[in-house]
């Protein structure tokens, strides 16, 4: 050949051949060849099922179907794919290799298998992106590098998702997960399950924690000796009905309460708080049984390590982090600095270190919560901190907002905390959402610069409320709905994937209606003044609300928090805020605090209980509250005629808030005041509903002053059933409405 009389052209040619040769030379493929010459191939029948498993994905991307074989059968143009259970270095990994021709898939148990098989599927294209969702493609050749060998071990030893898709067996074993409720029969808070106070209060309440100088049922006497036999004896019974259990509880309730009595005070002096006394207990609970995984909650009260006490080494703690910063990486973060602090005495007192991650809003599953690109750095900061097992609370099995993208992500960070975390979010957005997702990526990364913006603190019980000044304000708000409008053109009229952007659209129209209610008859609120000075729903904002409640239910949304709302009762709760917006005479009044409200309850200010915007049953939404003060008021009334103060009190005991003592009112002529009227309320009873209670006042003599006083005495203490320490009461007024009777 006369090599200078190649061309271009040929230099080319020549170069893409030999470079589609090095190609060939350095990977194995498995074309679509004619039936049964594609093999997979077993050491024995244990191997079986992974290897149907495995042939069931590839029959669908390949005209020609899988053969599964039992032995190494010879074949001379073929890759064969061998499936083997042998034992590894480490239990909890597989291998997936390769030589000259073969790959070979080789796992400890039938499990790792399965696991290791859909790995090597990922590897090919093939993605479960939820339950119902998974991605097959139509192959003619599928390619392995050869000759090499990698080993795959989770980066966390425990992996437990609580979402929509994680009920699914088949997304769990996909995506490498565990799944609590088969691993543990006695799960969580569990102190009334291991011995009831239905069963024993009343017949023995020194077995209960001694609390503000009370007993209470919400907690257990830790130095009580009959109190760690009888849970000894109830353990016994649930390990053996349930012996294959992995895990078992034995943990403090959902409260603070703790015991006080003479000996567990010493103990907990001892040791360094409440959660002294609790693992003295724990302790000899655990040595009761040696060879059983006990799991308790560090949690409230106890979320710090016990010091100067050694624990048993059968021991689990399960780190519960509650008042995390949300919108920043841990590692970050100033705010998280006590929780790193934290963590590293963890670390010295516990070898078994396991960590609940709360990663959605409770309190508003629907609101937009830029807490995503967070997860990423704060898995890593996980595993390097020796947190051994996670558990993932999201939404249950509601769908809330990006329930799907944020499932996903942090299933594959439990596997892998070291993914590529943006690229593994592309890879989502395309597959899931088709061609909207350039507009749903641009939609995402805005709520990130908006709430990193801000600056302000992510709160798992906060909501669209709190947030109108930072990443939901108004403005914010229109920048993201001209995103989704665009997701929505893209996807138009397409059956699968339209759907799936206006399931997005709900958290927008959420935070409207939300805040709508805010507003009232300002900017942005739900109600229109006409010219006659008349008050009335926007129009169409009803039937608005009527079809986000609807298309939640079609969608699964059976509930909107964690409180349980469900979409009907939004609808209702709706309804009943509009049609109790009658005006009154005190509108727009001159209003001044005389004793400031706390400052995260201030609402609108002194104009929020004069703004013809009544709250409901929400405390975030138009209360204002005074906590452990009595509020004074005053209202410029210049000789207004009217004779009936009505004043709304919020009655939600859950939450610390409850109706005053006593209400009076002073009048203010010649340069002083004089009481005019006054009301005592009834004591107070124990109820757990949140109700709304009017407090009416009449006199004729209200209109003869130019200044009135309120003045609410508030509650001197807790009442005993919710008495905590560090707790006070809050009174909460929404309105004060004056009328001419």
């Amino acid at each position: 050949m006369n090599y200078k009389k190649l061309t271009l052209n040929n230099i080319m040619f020549l170069f893409l051949v030999l470079s589609f040769k090095m190609m060939a030379q350095s990977d194995i493929i498995i074309k679509n060849q004619t039936a049964n010459d594609n093999v997979i191939s077993i050491a024995s029948e244990s191997e079986r099922p992974a290897a149907m498993l495995l042939k069931s994905y590839l029959d669908k991307s390949f005209t020609n179907l899988f053969l599964i074989q039992n032995e190494k059968k010879q074949l001379e143009k073929n890759a064969t794919i061998y499936l083997s259970i042998s034992k590894l270095k480490t239990d909890n990994s597989f291998v997936i290799k390769s030589d000259e021709k073969d790959i070979f898939l080789i796992a400890p148990n039938i499990k790792l298998l399965r696991y290791a098989v859909y790995t090597l599927l990922e590897s090919w294209g093939y993605r479960k992106f939820t339950a119902k969702e998974t991605y097959i493609p139509k192959l003619d050749k599928i390619t392995f590098p050869k000759n090499t060998e990698q080993y795959y071990k989770p980066s966390f030893e425990y992996r437990v998702l609580l979402y929509p898709d994680a009920y699914d067996e088949d997304f769990r074993d996909w995506h490498k997960l565990d799944w609590h409720l088969n691993d543990f029969n006695v799960w969580g808070h569990s102190f009334g399950k291991l011995l009831p106070p239905k069963e024993h209060f009343k017949t023995n309440p020194s077995f209960f924690a001694l609390y503000e100088g009370y007993r209470n049922d919400e907690s257990l006497c830790m130095t009580n000796d009959t109190v760690v036999d009888i849970v000894i004896k109830n353990m016994q019974k649930v390990i053996s009905q349930n012996p294959n259990a992995q895990f078992y509880s034995v943990s403090q309730n959902d409260d603070v309460v703790y015991c006080e009595c003479q000996k567990c005070s010493s103990i907990n002096n001892k040791y360094g708080g409440p959660q002294g006394s609790l693992y003295y207990f724990l302790n000899k609970i655990a040595k009761h049984f040696p060879k059983t995984k006990i799991v308790t909650l560090a949690y409230l009260h106890t979320f710090k390590p016990p010091k100067r006490l050694k624990l048993q080494s059968n021991l689990y703690t399960l780190i519960c982090p509650i008042e995390l910063n949300r919108g920043i990486a841990i590692e970050n973060d100033n705010t998280s600095k006590s929780f790193r602090k934290t963590l590293e005495d963890w670390n010295k007192t516990s070898s078994h270190l396991y960590l609940w991650d709360y990663t959605v809003q409770f309190s508003n599953y629907l609101s937009p919560f830029p807490n995503i690109h967070t997860f990423s750095d704060n898995y890593k900061f996980f595993k390097n901190n020796n947190i051994k097992g996670l558990f993932v609370q999201g939404y249950a099995d509601i769908p809330g907002d990006f329930t799907e993208l944020r499932q996903y992500l942090l299933a594959k960070l439990l596997w892998n905390s070291d993914i590529d975390i943006n690229a593994v979010t592309d890879d989502f957005l395309r597959g899931f959402y088709g061609n909207a997702a350039p507009y749903i990526k641009k939609y995402l990364n805005l709520l990130t610069e908006n709430q990193q913006k801000s600056n302000s603190f992510l709160d798992i019980y906060s909501g669209p409320v709190q947030s109108r000044n930072t990443f939901l304000s108004p403005e914010a708000m229109d920048q993201y709905d001209i995103l989704i409008n665009e997701a929505e053109l893209a996807v138009l009229q397409d059956s699968t994937l339209e759907p799936r952007v206006q399931k997005l659209r709900l958290a927008l129209e959420y935070v409207f209606f939300e805040q709508s209610k805010f507003y009232g008859k300002d900017q942005h609120g739900m109600f229109t003044i006409n010219e006659n000075g008349e008050k009335s729903i926007r129009k169409g904002l009803t039937e608005r609300v009527l079809n986000f409640t609807k298309r939640c239910s079609e969608l699964g949304i059976y509930e909107l928090s964690e409180a349980g709302l469900s979409p009907e009762e939004y609808y209702e709760d709706w309804l009943e805020i509009t049609n109790n917006s009658s005006p009154h005479l005190g509108e727009n009044l001159k209003v001044d605090f005389i004793t400031t409200p706390a400052e995260e309850f201030t609402g609108k200010g002194t104009y929020g209980l004069v703004d013809g915007a009544r709250g409901y049953k929400d405390y975030n939404i138009n209360w204002i509250g005074w906590y452990g003060t009595n509020p004074e008021i005053e209202l410029l009334t210049n000789k207004l005629n009217f004779n009936r103060i009505k004043i709304n009190f919020l009655d939600d005991q859950r939450h610390w808030i409850f109706l005053p003592k006593k209400i009076s009112i002073y009048g203010f002529n010649n340069n002083e005041w004089s009481l005019i009227t006054e009301e005592l309320t009834e004591d107070l009873t124990q109820n757990t509903d949140i109700k709304i209670n009017s407090i009416v006042l009449n006199h004729k003599n209200f209109t003869k002053f130019n200044k009135l006083k309120i003045i609410i005495e508030n509650q001197d203490d807790l009442p005993i059933w919710r008495k905590r320490k560090q707790k006070k009461p809050m009174v909460m007024i929404d309105e004060i409405e004056l009328y001419k009777i």
